[in-house]
Formats: structure tokens, C-alpha cells, sequence
């Protein structure tokens, strides 16, 4: 990687918003989840979703893919775009935020149906897909998922924006390679990891007095071979994931440090790991589409501790 902490992928020099969703913007409360907002001035230019997808795409090696599940979950892609929302989840919260926005074209890195495929019909007659069908096509909202395409991008967009967040970009080569930060105990870790990305708690196996130097960062859900492989090849001191099977990669670390294995688990959350990539998304893109306002929202944490 030639420079570390650019860019990961070059920059470009670059109304069917119905009335129903004029309407609905007074009724709804702004709520306190924007991050990230740039506005450019430039409104000369109109942009449809379809030149959007286009434009993004350009810059992802490999792009089409054959098979992915970045497709639309609502909408179309002639629509003219109003403004832009990037998010994990575009969940009732999100869409209702973007109303307010005047954003009607939401980008969202993780499934708008509940299952990875967005599948309608992965549960029959599901009462709250048909719900969250209905408020989308009411108020003019496209939704594209933004998954296969963003971890493609060379570094991976997610991984690189995490590394952005936790100022760890000097220590960043790839997402296959542990870093080597400065030792540090894994209390301290932990407590770095929840003041950066704003998590309430965390899950951790091993000793809070350990010294850290090797860690391995997965954010999001790579699945226990992957986890698992990682250990196996790269023996970092500590793995950090967004979220595990709890009966593989948690037992497979707690088994190897009972033989006298050193490694330990820090536990994320799924929403939280991949946030950052998402709001680095609106510092990648922005440029991109002068006249367009692109906003970061954060989804959230679905749990509360008690």
C-alpha cells in the first residue's frame, strides 16, 4: 500500500420526490443520531440513483459482480435523488431521519429486510417486512444495499473506516494483517475501543492485565472459519470482532487459553464495528457529487444494558 492513510480509492470530478413526502417532513422529530453531514452549493446538477450507483461503482475493482446482494430493496433507479443518508441499518429511525433530511435515497451497508438476502419471503406473510414495504413506497425512498461492493473496495471501505475512527491508520496495512500498536493492556484496549466508537460495554475473554501488541480487527460478522483461520495463521494477542457464533470462536479461545494459549476475545457488536465505515463513506463520496447533500445517520445499537 503506498501511502497508508490516503484515500482508498481515487477521487472523480463530477422529481420524483412525491408530494406525499413534502407532506410528511414536519411530522417527525429530528433525532439526535447525525454524525456526519457536508453540504456542497452547487445545485445545477441533478443526479438519479442509477448515475449514483454508476458513479460509485466505476471505483470497485471487479464491479459488476456476476453475484452480490448490493441490489434495491425499494425504489428505482430513475428517480432523481434529493439528497443521500449512508447508515448500517435503514431501519424505521433512519427513515424517518432521511425524511427530515429531504433525503430520499438511503445507502445502507446491511440488510433492509432481515435476512442477509433481503428475502421478502424468507418468513411468510411477514407482518414487519410488509410495514416497512409500505412506509418506504409512501414516501419515495430507494434503499440500496452497500455490503459486497464497500469491503471490495481496495482497502476495504469498512475495515479502513474503523482504523480512520480508532486513529490507527499509521499501524493499517491490510485487513489480513494484525496491527502492532504499542503495547498495552487489554483493559486499556477495551477502554480506548469504547470511548472511540461510543459502546456502553463490552464482552471480553481473557486477563484485563494482559499485554496487547498484536491485534486483529474484524469488524462485522466474518463467520468462525474466518475468525478461527486468522488465530490460526496470525496469532495476534488479541482478536477484536463485531460479532461471533458464541458456541465456535468464543469456546475455540477459551479451550486455548485453558492449554496455555495467550490470546484474547474482545467482543464489539455487530452495528457499532461497521458504523465508522459507513460515516467514512460520506467523506469518500461527497466529493464526488457536487449539489448533493450526503449525511451519515447512525443506525445504533439494537440493545440497551440493564
Amino acid at each position: 500500500m503506498k501511502n497508508e492513510s490516503a484515500d482508498p480509492c481515487p477521487l472523480m470530478e463530477r422529481r420524483y420526490f412525491i408530494s406525499n413526502t413534502l407532506k410528511a417532513l414536519g411530522t417527525f422529530a429530528l433525532l439526535p443520531y447525525i454524525s456526519t453531514a457536508h453540504v456542497l452549493t452547487d445545485a445545477s446538477k441533478t443526479y438519479t440513483v442509477d448515475d449514483i450507483m454508476q458513479l460509485i461503482l466505476k471505483e470497485i475493482p471487479g464491479a459488476p459482480f456476476k453475484q452480490t446482494v448490493d441490489t434495491l430493496k425499494s425504489g428505482n433507479k430513475e428517480m432523481i435523488v434529493t439528497g443521500i443518508v449512508t447508515t448500517m441499518f435503514s431501519t424505521i429511525q433512519v427513515i424517518e431521519q432521511a425524511l427530515r433530511l429531504r433525503a430520499n435515497f438511503i445507502i445502507a451497508h446491511e440488510p433492509t429486510f432481515y435476512n442477509h438476502a433481503d428475502d421478502i419471503n424468507y418468513v411468510a406473510q411477514n407482518s414487519e417486512v410488509k410495514k416497512k414495504q409500505a412506509l418506504l413506497l409512501k414516501h419515495g425512498i430507494t434503499v440500496w444495499r452497500f455490503h459486497d461492493y464497500w469491503h471490495a473496495c481496495k482497502p476495504d471501505g469498512i475495515q479502513y473506516g474503523f482504523m480512520k475512527k480508532m486513529d490507527w491508520l499509521p499501524y493499517f496495512k491490510s485487513r489480513e494483517e494484525p496491527l502492532i500498536l504499542p503495547p498495552l493492556s487489554l483493559e486499556n484496549l477495551a477502554k480506548q475501543l469504547k470511548q472511540k466508537l461510543g459502546i456502553e460495554k463490552l464482552r471480553i475473554i481473557g486477563d484485563p492485565a494482559q499485554s496487547c501488541s498484536r491485534v486483529a480487527v474484524m469488524p462485522g460478522a466474518w463467520g468462525g472459519q474466518n475468525q478461527m483461520l486468522l488465530l490460526e495463521t496470525k496469532k495476534p494477542d488479541v482478536l477484536v470482532v463485531g460479532e461471533l457464533q458464541e458456541w465456535e470462536t468464543a469456546e475455540y479461545i477459551r479451550d486455548g487459553r485453558l492449554m496455555g494459549g495467550k490470546t484474547s476475545l474482545i467482543v464489539l457488536g455487530h452495528a457499532v464495528s461497521e458504523e465508522p465505515g459507513m460515516e467514512y463513506l460520506v467523506e469518500w463520496l461527497q466529493p464526488k457529487l457536487p449539489g448533493l447533500t450526503v449525511t451519515h445517520l447512525t443506525s445504533g445499537n439494537p440493545f440497551t444494558w440493564i
